[in-house]
C-alpha cells in the first residue's frame, strides 16, 4: 500500500521551500526564490508553476498541506498585514491555497509558531522560547507541550515587541520593534550604516571573522536586542531554554554564544539566565513544523 504524501510550504519573504514526506521518507525537497516585486496575483501564478513542477516529480497525490506563513491573516483567513510584501494585504488566503491545492487537506498557521513546535519535538523540550532570525523575525512559544497562545489564537509575534522606544523604525508602523533592529536585513544595514558603504551578507561575515569594528559593532547591537526581549518573555513565563534559528542567524557563526553573553548581562539577582542554544533544525525549523501541521490535520 502506497503511504500518504504529505507536503510542508515555508512561504517567506524572499523564497518558499517545499518538503514532501511519504511515511517517515523525504521524497522531494525544493526552494525558489521569489521574482521581483510585482502583484500577489503574479506571485501566486509564480508559486502554481512551482506547485505544478513538484507534482510532476512526486507522481503521486497529497493527502495534506501545511503551509507556514509570515504575515498576519484575520479569522476569515484574509491577509491583514504582510510588510515583507505588501502586495499581499487583502489576499483570500485560504481560497488561494484550496485552489492550489484542491485534493489535499490544507492548513496554514504562523511561520514563526510552526518553527517553535518543531524544534521543541526535535529537542525534546515541552517549555521553551524559539527565534527565528532572518529577513524578518518569527518565533513561537511553546509551554507544557503546547503552543501558545495557541493555533487558531492568534501568533507569538516576537518580532513586534519593543525593545528601543527611540529604535528605527519597522514595517508595521512603529519604532524600536525588535524586527526593525536584529533582522537580518536590519543588521545589515546598520552594518552599511557604521562602515560608510554598502555590506553584503558575506562582506559581513568576513570581516567579524577578521574582527573589523564596523561588523563587530552590528552584531553586537543585533544580539543585545534579541537578548533583550528573550528577557522581556522570560520574566512572564519562564521557559526552560531559547533556542535561536533562522538563515541569518545560523550565517552568523557565534551569535548564539553573543545573545548568550548579553542575557546573562541582563538577568536579575537570583534569577539564572536561561541557556540559549542554536535550533536543532537551523533555517528548516517552519519547514519542519509546516510538515508536521500537514500530518496533524490528515495522518
Amino acid at each position: 500500500m502506497e503511504k500518504a504524501h504529505h507536503l510542508g510550504v515555508d512561504i517567506g519573504g524572499t523564497k518558499v521551500a517545499f518538503r514532501v514526506e511519504a511515511g517517515a521518507e523525504c521524497v522531494d525537497e525544493s526552494a525558489f526564490r521569489w521574482d521581483p516585486r510585482h502583484s500577489a496575483a503574479r506571485d501566486l501564478a509564480q508559486l502554481a508553476r512551482h506547485v505544478g513542477e513538484l507534482r510532476t516529480r512526486i507522481a503521486a497525490p497529497l493527502r495534506a498541506v501545511g503551509v507556514a506563513m509570515p504575515g498576519t491573516v484575520d479569522p476569515a483567513g484574509r491577509i491583514t498585514a504582510w510588510p515583507s510584501r505588501p502586495e499581499w494585504n487583502g489576499l483570500a488566503l485560504d481560497e488561494s491555497l484550496r485552489a492550489l491545492f484542491p485534493e489535499a487537506a490544507v492548513a496554514w498557521a504562523d511561520d514563526g509558531d510552526l518553527g517553535a513546535l518543531a524544534e521543541a519535538r526535535a529537542s525534546g523540550c515541552d517549555d521553551l522560547l524559539y527565534l527565528g532570525v532572518g529577513t524578518g523575525i518569527g518565533g513561537g512559544l511553546v509551554l507544557r507541550g503546547a503552543l501558545c497562545p495557541g493555533l487558531g489564537r492568534g501568533s507569538f509575534e516576537i518580532g513586534h515587541v519593543i525593545v528601543d522606544m527611540g529604535g528605527a523604525p519597522c514595517v508595521c508602523g512603529r519604532r524600536g520593534c525588535l524586527q526593525a533592529i536584529a533582522s537580518g536585513p536590519a543588521t545589515l544595514r546598520r552594518a552599511a550604516h557604521l562602515r560608510g558603504a554598502p555590506a553584503t551578507f558575506e562582506e559581513l561575515r568576513r570581516a567579524l571573522h577578521e574582527g573589523q569594528p564596523w561588523a563587530v559593532t552590528a552584531v553586537e547591537e543585533t544580539c543585545r536586542a534579541l537578548a533583550t526581549a528573550v528577557s522581556g518573555v522570560q520574566e512572564l513565563v519562564h521557559p526552560q531554554r531559547v533556542l535561536i534559528g533562522g538563515g541569518f542567524a545560523a550565517g552568523i557563526p557565534g551569535l548564539v554564544g553573543l545573545v548568550s553573553d548579553h542575557l546573562a548581562g541582563l538577568a536579575r539577582p537570583g534569577q539564572p539566565p536561561l541557556p540559549v542554544e542554536p535550533a536543532a533544525l537551523g533555517g528548516l525549523s517552519s519547514l519542519r513544523g509546516a510538515l508536521a501541521l500537514a500530518r496533524q490535520i490528515a495522518p
